[in-house]
């Protein structure tokens, strides 16, 4: 493989997953703000005035940040979105991510670099050359194959189609998340069902619910290979990444930005290493089945290839999380001696025990996984070793990495087959 610059773009919904995001290895994290954002009722959201503190962080750590405002505008929105763009600039992120043309041509007056999102669906060189003026980066329709993607590549270099900065435009990919059925992700049925439409950032991901389908007059039910007809399999790209690069991406982008911590964190981790490796010529079979396994542990709704590869997709069989491990709250440190490498939690809200895996979150400190090495508990004034610290008892254990007062730890339960 020759040697490339390949960016790995990572997601960021909270404090706690930037950190994990710039620890594990990302060139650049994209984020939304609490209002024109595709995330916008996301359990995980920044507000604005977090936006200085991000890039502070970011710039501090050589990672660039991308500000996701690829909402629907409407005409009351536009002044909003024009302040925000203003701010992005004051605080030089380094570009944003943007659909509306209205955002387009004010970022574009404002100096803004920037990147098409996949809501524009584009798909072919002749798009790309309409829109190269304006960007320096197109994110493709997902519903593209790599031979597709391929031959749009190809066209970019041989017509010479560059981009508002004079450098050929660059593709960007999704390479692991949530595939959502809808033509790259503009979906209407939140706004049927509820007047609250995706494209604004207010996706109920009606989607992911189980459905029977009956038939009014007799009350027969439609026979499906399951309830949830209409949620798609993760995707993954881990076991194929190579032939990414060789189609001509150059950006892979993880989806997650409402997953928690730990998820973006060994995401980012597995396809940091697998980039690295497919530019150091070390991509091998034995390290993919690693990284699958060690993907197969966060939130998963099961993994298909997605379009790439134009294989028959999944569907997810129950809803939730496929995770082979459950995240159970042990408690919150209370005292973390860093010389020592010893944390202190007052009170276990579950037992844990030497051998369990963990991962502590913190806002600082991101996500931090670990495994019990050796537990003490306080007896009689004494504190003694134990191989389990009981429910409700206060503990100290040996921890190797980062911590913090105030961090929470959870215990990475592993589930039975019957469970995932």
């Amino acid at each position: 493989m020759k040697s490339q610059k390949l960016e790995l773009l990572a997601p960021a919904g909270c404090f706690p997953s930037l950190q994990a995001a710039i620890a594990n290895g990302a060139d650049a994290v994209y984020f939304g703000l609490a209002q024109l954002n595709m995330r916008a009722r996301a359990r995980r959201s920044f507000e604005g005035s977090d936006l200085a503190e991000i890039c502070g962080l970011c710039r501090e750590a050589g990672v660039k940040t991308y500000l996701a405002l690829n909402t629907l505008l409407y005409e009351h929105d536009l002044d909003l979105c024009r302040e925000m763009l203003v701010e992005a600039a004051r605080q030089k992120v380094d570009a944003v991510i943007l659909s509306d043309m209205a955002a387009v041509m004010m970022a574009r007056e404002i100096g803004l670099e920037v990147h098409l999102s996949t809501q524009l669906s584009i798909s072919n060189s002749q798009t790309v050359k309409f829109y190269a003026p304006y960007c320096t980066r197109i994110v493709f329709a997902r519903e593209l194959s790599l031979q597709m993607i391929d031959r749009v590549a190809k066209a970019i270099h041989a017509d010479d189609i560059r981009g508002a900065d004079g450098e050929l435009v660059e593709i960007e990919a999704f390479a692991h998340g949530a595939l959502c059925i809808a033509v790259s992700g503009r979906c209407g049925m939140s706004l049927y069902t509820s007047n609250a439409s995706a494209n604004r950032g207010a996706c109920e991901q009606n989607c992911r619910k189980a459905y029977r389908i009956t038939d009014v007059e007799t009350g027969d039910e439609l026979v499906v290979d399951n309830d949830l007809i209409m949620s798609p399999n993760d995707i993954l790209t881990i076991d194929f990444v190579d032939q990414m690069v060789e189609a001509g991406v150059t950006v892979f982008k993880v989806e997650g930005r409402g997953r928690a911590p730990e998820y973006v964190g060994e995401v980012v981790r597995c396809y940091r290493e697998a980039l690295d490796s497919v530019i150091d010529g070390s991509y091998s079979q034995n390290k993919i089945e690693a990284w699958k396994a060690d993907l197969t542990k966060v939130y998963n709704r099961g993994f298909s290839s997605g379009y790439y590869l134009g294989k028959k997709q999944g569907w997810s069989d129950k809803p939730g999380s496929k995770a082979t491990h459950r995240k159970d709250f042990v408690g919150t440190i209370s005292n973390y001696f860093s010389k020592q490498g010893v944390i202190q939690v007052d009170s276990a809200a579950v037992e844990l025990g030497v051998g369990d895996e963990y991962v502590i979150v913190g806002h600082t400190t991101g996500a931090v996984k670990g495994v019990v090495a050796e537990i003490r508990v306080d007896q009689n004034g004494v504190m003694v070793p134990v191989e389990i610290a009981p429910k409700g008892m206060q503990f100290s254990m040996v921890h190797d990495g980062e911590a913090r007062r105030r961090d929470q730890i959870y215990r990475l339960t592993p589930l039975e087959p019957a469970e995932v």
